[in-house]
C-alpha cells in the first residue's frame, strides 16, 4: 500500500500542475540551485528528526584529532586554537544500508579555510600538519569545502557544488547531509534546498561516517542526526505528512494552530519546521 500510495503522490503531486505558492523559502538563493529529490528522500526531510541521544547524533570521542575537544553531552565539537594543523571529528554511530539525515550546524565567521563536511570510513587520517583538505584528502573520505565551494576525495578537488552556481557561494549555518548507502550517493540540503548528488562513489556495504575536519581556532560544530530509512517504500505516516507539507507549504505553522485538530495531530504536523523544497 505504501508503494502504491508513493507513485500516486508522485502522479499527483502540485509540482505536476500548478508552482507551489511563493512562500519565503522561495526567496532563497538556492532556489535556482536544486534539484527535486527522489520520493524518500523527500519523505525522509519531512519526517519529524529523531528523538536527540542517537549515537549518530553524537561526536565520537575516539575518533578525533587531539586537538578537538567533544562537549554538550557529545553533540558539540571545539577546535584548539593550534597552528599548522588540520583536524578531524567522525560521528560515534555509522550506517552501512538505508538513506540517512545529518544536521551539522557550523558558524561562517568560524570556518576560515579548509571547513569541510562529509563522510568518510574508519580508516581516514583524522589529524595531518598544516592546512588541507583533511575530510576528501585521502580515497576513504568525501567532502565539501564550505568557504570554497569545492568538492574533495582522493586528495583532490572534485569540481564545484552546487552544480550551476557562481562559486563561492555563501554557505549559511545549518547544512543537511544526505547520504543513500543503498545507492552509495552523498548530497546537501541548504535552506530546505535540496543541491542534488555530489559523490556517487561512496563504497556500498562499508561503515560510514559524518565527518567534518576544520583549521579554524575555536570553531564549535555541533552535529544532530535527523533520522534514516531502509530501502522499503516509505510509511503510510511519513508519506501522508508529505502529502500535507506539499500542499500546506509553511502555512501549515499559523493554519495547524485554528484548524480543528488534536493536540497529537497539530504537534506532528509542526514538528518538521524547514521548508523543502521538492519541486523545483
Amino acid at each position: 500500500m505504501g508503494l502504491s500510495l508513493c507513485r500516486r503522490l508522485c502522479d499527483s503531486s502540485p509540482s505536476r500542475t500548478t508552482p507551489p505558492p511563493l512562500s519565503p523559502s522561495s526567496l532563497s538563493p538556492f532556489s535556482p540551485l536544486s534539484t527535486t529529490p527522489s520520493m524518500r528522500l523527500s519523505a525522509l526531510l519531512h519526517s519529524p528528526p529523531v528523538v536527540p541521544g542517537n549515537p549518530c547524533s553524537l561526536w565520537s570521542i575516539s575518533e578525533k584529532s587531539p586537538h578537538l575537544q567533544v562537549s554538550d553531552g557529545g553533540v558539540c565539537v571545539w577546535r584548539q586554537p593550534v597552528e599548522q594543523s588540520s583536524d578531524a571529528i567522525r560521528s560515534s554511530g555509522g550506517i552501512r544500508t538505508g538513506l540517512h539525515l545529518w544536521e551539522v550546524a557550523w558558524e561562517a565567521d568560524e570556518r576560515g579555510s579548509h571547513a569541510l563536511i562529509g563522510i568518510s570510513t574508519r580508516k581516514s587520517p583524522r589529524q595531518a600538519s598544516g592546512y588541507t583538505a583533511l575530510v576528501g584528502g585521502d580515497s576513504q573520505s568525501w567532502g565539501w569545502e564550505l568557504s570554497s565551494n569545492e568538492l574533495w576525495h582522493k586528495g583532490k578537488e572534485a569540481g564545484r557544488y552546487p552544480a550551476g552556481a557562481e562559486h563561492p557561494v555563501v554557505i549559511p549555518e545549518h547544512v543537511v547531509v544526505a547520504v543513500d548507502a543503498d545507492a552509495g550517493t552523498l548530497g546537501y540540503v541548504v535552506e530546505g534546498r535540496y543541491l542534488g548528488v555530489a559523490f556517487a562513489d561512496l563504497p556500498k556495504g562499508e561503515e560510514l561516517f559524518l565527518a567534518v575536519s576544520c583549521v579554524w581556532g575555536r570553531a564549535s560544530i555541533r552535529l544532530r542526526y535527523l533520522g534514516g530509512m531502509s530501502r522499503d517504500p516509505p510509511s503510510l505516516m511519513s508519506l501522508c505528512s508529505l502529502s500535507i507539507h506539499q500542499t500546506m507549504g509553511r502555512s501549515r505553522v499559523s493554519l495547524t494552530d485554528r484548524l480543528p485538530l488534536p493536540p497529537m495531530l497539530q504537534r506532528f504536523l509542526q514538528a518538521h519546521q524547514w521548508p523543502v523544497n521538492t519541486s523545483s
